[in-house]
């Protein structure tokens, strides 16, 4: 592991973050362990990662990060019993407090030196979990583990000198300088505040400097029953440079219109890295779904792009048809294949929560 601290950053030295849909070297996953996060229900969640890892695993490699010879033996089980390659998955030994990669993993940039190969780094962005948890210790170490197992370039993001903390879940890049997120993520003063004293000019200068992006535009809220308070992939994603979705909630009794409407009202505004005006497809929202009272942030928007597939989360509803037609549509160069996450959602993430690439 090479650790940098170059005063000009990575996006001074060529770097970016590409966007999901280009080609993978590999996907992270940490195995699930943490029956807290699932209470009652934890039971079917590893077979939710089988089938996630039976997808993925069609078109790229696997790195699984577990605790030790028990976890591994758990996922090799299931792996054959769903029919997964195998072959394909590489066991990390690293302890972890949660399986959340989206926010804890490796967090990926890219550069192509003059005259030089394609070369990637990682950026460290100090997970804190969520400012909400209080057990993150070992969850904030996965990127220093991730890049002295691939030999790779580690930057710790810093802001006036203290660690600088956003998640993967956070963010939505189109892998030409456009950033979407949510100012009730990273704006809002005094709820799961990540980065205490830091104004938006601090965050959006910090988040051009970690990931290679120059245009940054924030929508309002996220979800209710999202306790990363509004992560941006929940509600609106790109699908190609110059396409996103935006979920829309249509019924006006629904605690969600009136956030979500904000979303639509705001999005009118959004111009891209070269001046234009991106499409925006309406993706709809299931209907609510509880569980044990509570309500969940079930959204089709958690999908993940992988290079044999796009999967997507599918809640047994009447939309989840119609979900699927819309992203089967906007993604031509790969099939869209749904994975029932009903029992997923109660750890209030889906699919893409789970995941994150490690580009080609």
């Amino acid at each position: 592991m090479l650790k940098e601290n170059d005063a000009d950053g990575p996006a001074q030295n060529g770097y970016f973050m590409p966007a999901e849909w280009e080609q993978h070297e590999a996907t992270w996953l940490g195995w699930p362990h943490n029956a807290s996060d699932w209470p009652g229900k934890f039971e079917p969640i590893p077979w939710v990662y089988g089938e996630m890892m039976r997808k993925i695993s069609q078109g790229e490699n696997i790195y699984l990060l577990v605790r030790n010879q028990a976890d591994e033996n758990s996922a090799r089980r299931i792996l054959k019993r769903v029919g997964a390659d195998s072959g394909k998955v590489t066991f990390v030994t690293h302890p972890t407090n949660r399986g959340w990669t989206r926010d804890t993993g490796p967090i990926f940039i890219k550069r192509k030196p003059a005259g030089g190969r394609p070369e990637t780094a990682i950026v460290h962005f100090h997970f804190n979990g969520w400012a909400k948890y209080s057990n993150w210790r070992k969850d904030t170490k996965v990127p220093e583990t991730a890049a002295r197992f691939l030999r790779k370039k580690l930057f710790h993001a810093e802001c006036q000198g203290k660690p600088f903390v956003i998640e993967g879940g956070g963010i939505e890049l189109n892998g030409k300088g456009t950033l979407i997120s949510t100012e009730q993520c990273y704006l809002d003063p005094k709820v799961q505040v990540r980065n205490p004293g830091l104004g938006k000019k601090d965050i959006e200068t910090t988040l051009k400097n970690y990931l290679g992006v120059h245009n940054i535009f924030w929508l309002a809220k996220g979800p209710a029953g999202d306790d990363t308070h509004g992560h941006i992939d929940d509600i609106c994603r790109f699908v190609n440079s110059k396409t996103l979705v935006l979920v829309r909630e249509k019924n006006r009794r629904d605690e969600n219109y009136a956030p979500l409407a904000e979303n639509w009202e705001r999005i009118r505004d959004l111009r891209l890295e070269d001046g234009t005006k991106p499409e925006v497809i309406e993706l709809p929202m299931p209907a609510p779904l509880y569980f044990a009272g509570q309500r969940l942030p079930a959204s089709y928007a958690n999908f993940y792009i992988c290079n044999s597939a796009v999967i997507v989360p599918t809640f047994n509803d009447a939309h989840d048809r119609m979900a699927l037609g819309i992203l089967g549509e906007l993604f031509r160069d790969r099939p869209v294949a749904g994975i029932h996450a009903v029992d997923l959602v109660w750890g209030f993430g889906s699919l893409h929560c789970l995941t994150q690439q490690q580009p080609a």
